[in-house]
């Protein structure tokens, strides 16, 4: 092992899912453990996955709960060589190796030694840069380019179509609307919104031209429309987010139906509703404001599904059924007729649920509610 100490850290199973349930830890704190050995098993509504020990060493967790979720990209526990080791002192000297802050006279300005480099040549105002990350020399060139985006998009003096659409997330789902818009041929996409791509870079040759922070710049350019591309499967608090920094910047959110889906004519779809291909709506269903309604999915007759709501391909919900605000329901899943869903619950892919879920509840994938 090349230092003491090594990170193991849970995975990105899907890029639009970084949530995702720590579903068991196989191994005891202090544990040598053998490279390819099983370490615990994590699940996400669309996939599962194991996370193993890439080399031979001493396991020592951070949280040795199984049955909670947690993010990629978070620590699992680290890896030492030593047997004794101590689990605090194994994350400072993780931090002390990893990069190296630079503060004194630019504050809480968190800047490594090359992007300082790099500032001082490029005499970059400092004062401007973000203060809640670590600023690398990659970070800072990124920053750099799309500074210079945005001010060539600020020149922009055209005038903006009523029905161009702004695009609020990158990712797979970013992808799908983009395909589902141009399939209605009702909006034009005048770009994509995203804090983490770079600004200039095209997704299925539409542009990311802003973040977050400049939805007031956009909306006083005269931008009103916009689409949010967070599914939010897993960690609804980003979609709910998009929709609040929005909301604020006054744009609206129009309802997105693919020409293969079929509403019935008393179905009522709320602002920010998106229906997917092949979808069905059934009569006088009522879907709540930016609900998902993926590609396949049924939602029978005089259902009622509430705001923030996301439903999966392939789900089907029987006649009569509630779904409460901010649930997710996944792919493949079954809801029997008159069941009521909770608020907040998260039902897993391919579960059956014959009876009424409580709030907050989560039923595991491929389950039968009631247990």
């Amino acid at each position: 092992m090349d230092s003491p100490a090594k990170p193991i850290l849970f995975p990105l199973i899907n890029a639009n899912e970084p949530e995702m349930m720590l579903v068991s830890v196989t191994v005891q704190q202090g544990q040598k453990v053998q490279a390819g050995q099983v370490l615990g098993v994590v699940e996400t509504t669309k996939a599962t996955a194991e996370i193993t020990a890439e080399e031979e060493g001493y396991i020592f967790l951070v949280d040795p709960g199984a049955g909670r979720m947690v993010r990629a990209g978070e620590v699992f526990g680290y890896l030492s060589s030593e047997p004794d080791s101590d689990l605090q002192s194994l994350r400072l000297e993780k931090q002390e190796t990893d990069t190296l802050a630079v503060e004194g006279q630019w504050g809480n300005l968190r800047l490594t030694q090359p992007a300082r480099r790099l500032a001082e040549e490029m005499r970059v105002d400092i004062s401007r840069l973000p203060r809640d990350e670590w600023i690398t020399e990659q970070r800072l060139r990124r920053w750099i380019e799309e500074e210079r985006v945005r001010a060539e998009a600020a020149k922009a003096q055209d005038k903006v179509d009523p029905a161009a659409v702004l695009i609020f997330g990158g990712g797979g789902h970013g992808k799908s609307l983009i395909e589902l818009l141009r399939a209605t041929a009702q909006y034009s996409i005048a770009g994509v919104i995203d804090d983490h791509k770079p600004l200039g870079e095209h997704i299925l040759g539409v542009p990311v031209i802003g973040r977050s922070e400049d939805l007031p710049d956009l909306y006083a350019r005269g931008y009103r429309l916009m689409v949010n591309a967070v599914g939010g499967i897993g960690d609804l608090s980003q979609r709910l987010a998009v929709f609040a920094r929005s909301k604020a910047a006054g744009f609206d959110f129009p309802t997105i139906v693919h020409p293969t889906a079929f509403v019935e004519e008393s179905a009522t779809l709320a602002k920010g509703a998106q229906v997917f291909p092949h979808a069905y709506i059934g009569s006088e269903a009522r879907i709540g404001f930016g609900v998902i309604v993926n590609t396949g999915a049924i939602i029978s007759h005089d259902c009622q599904v509430e705001d923030y709501v996301n439903i999966s391909p392939g789900a089907i919900l029987a006649g009569e059924v509630y779904v409460g605000e901010a649930t997710l329901i996944g792919m493949g899943v079954t809801v029997n007729l008159r069941v009521r869903i909770g608020a907040h619950c998260r039902i897993g892919n391919g579960a059956t649920v014959k009876r009424d879920v409580p709030d907050y509840t989560i039923v595991r994938a491929g389950s039968v509610w009631p247990p």
